[in-house]
């Protein structure tokens, strides 16, 4: 175990030039300044990645892992605690684009992650994937479009627990093995048919065994809807870098509200999926049942990291909705709101048309129908 490192919150690096501040810049391994332009590269370390060993971790109640330390505003609406650029005097949040209080700022003290995933995609393309979606929106209120035209993109860090495991599972269950009887009936014209029937014989059975899980994925934030988040994957894992302050320059970061223990309890959930189709392979036949299972999980290590997200929040009528483009692929889910009358409309229209064929006869029909499909497009899109 390493020694419990302190560092200086608001972290900044100066230009080698001219001594602005400076920011990463996306795709890169490099810090840009925006005043002189200058190119301000990054150590990347070759060391490999290190994974710490679960177990050791939880047990040592006095944990001496290497520590950051970060200035972090919690959000009032949303409970977000989310790091803040060097001399920020106002700031909203990310995920539900309430203003934040700055001056209750706090400080605190985080295990260092261990890698980073640094952005790739830059700002401008987020903001283009994001107007392409909102105008991609059916039914949206008119408003949004405009909204989106003056929306703002934050680069987010999202913190990520990843976890491996071998895991040994002992099972009880049943092998089926299908057969085939004929079967005589008759039809309902009396006539004497025959068909085949396929039935199940079930056998005992029960077995050992094992899968190997690396890098099993796991938010360590509730900020985010999981769900959502889930839907960025998957993630280049393999372009994982070890951490290095400077990536986050110019970003912020979430700081993690699910600790090491809860993660892994979320991680099991991931893996099981895998060990139940493992089973089932090892059981064989045509169909199969279990009864019972027990999994012991070893070798389990595990490692902080952080990845890239491009968040946009924005509030209508009161409501919060997200936006959120994975930093490395450019994959894009968000939440948006429906316009009541523009459904309503579309309802009424669709009533016409139906009316219209049931009392003006095809040719009727016909153009209530190209009516409703300009309607469509021209108003309701």
């Amino acid at each position: 175990m390493s020694n419990t490192v302190q560092e200086t919150p608001d972290k900044s690096f100066p230009c080698k030039e001219c001594g602005a501040f400076l920011t990463f810049l996306p795709g890169s391994h490099s810090l840009t300044c925006q005043y002189c332009n200058t190119i301000n590269d990054i150590e990347v370390s070759n060391e490999p990645i290190e994974e710490l060993d679960y177990l050791s971790f939880i047990s040592n109640a006095v944990n001496t892992e290497a520590k950051i330390e970060i200035r972090t505003v919690k959000c009032n609406a949303c409970g977000a605690d989310t790091s803040l650029k060097p001399n920020v005097a106002a700031d909203d949040c990310a995920f539900c684009g309430s203003p934040l209080v700055v001056n209750d700022a706090k400080i605190s003290n985080i295990l260092k992650p261990k890698s980073v995933l640094p952005f790739k995609i830059e700002q401008k393309e987020g903001l283009k994937k994001f107007k392409d979606w909102i105008d991609s929106l059916w039914f949206a209120p008119g408003k949004l479009k405009k909204m989106s035209q003056d929306q703002r993109l934050t680069g987010m860090y999202m913190p990520y627990w990843t976890y491996d495991s071998t895991t040994i599972t002992e099972y009880n269950g049943y092998q089926g093995i299908h057969y085939h009887e004929t079967e005589h009936y008759e039809d309902a014209e009396g006539k004497r048919q025959t068909r085949t029937i396929t039935r199940t014989q079930w056998y005992p059975a029960s077995g050992v065994v094992q899968n190997h899980f690396d890098d099993v994925l796991v938010l360590a934030s509730d900020s985010l809807p999981r769900e959502y988040a889930d839907a960025l994957e998957p993630w280049d894992l393999h372009e994982l870098v070890p951490y290095a302050d400077q990536y986050l320059s110019g970003f912020k970061t979430e700081t993690y509200h699910i600790d090491v223990k809860q993660g892994f309890d979320q991680a099991k959930n991931k893996m099981e999926p895998t060990i139940i189709s493992t089973i089932h392979q090892d059981i064989g036949g045509n169909e199969q049942k279990i009864d019972y299972k027990s999994t012991n999980y070893n070798n389990i290590t595990f490692k902080h990291t952080l990845l890239p997200v491009w968040i946009s929040a924005y509030r209508y009528n009161e409501k919060s909705f997200r936006f959120l483009i994975n930093g490395r692929t450019g994959e894009v889910k968000g939440e948006r709101p429906y316009s009541t009358g523009k459904i309503t409309g579309a309802i009424i229209t669709g009533l016409l048309v139906l009316a219209a064929f049931y009392l003006g006869g095809v040719w009727g029909g016909l153009t209530m129908l190209i009516i409703f499909l300009i309607l469509l497009f021209a108003v309701f899109k």
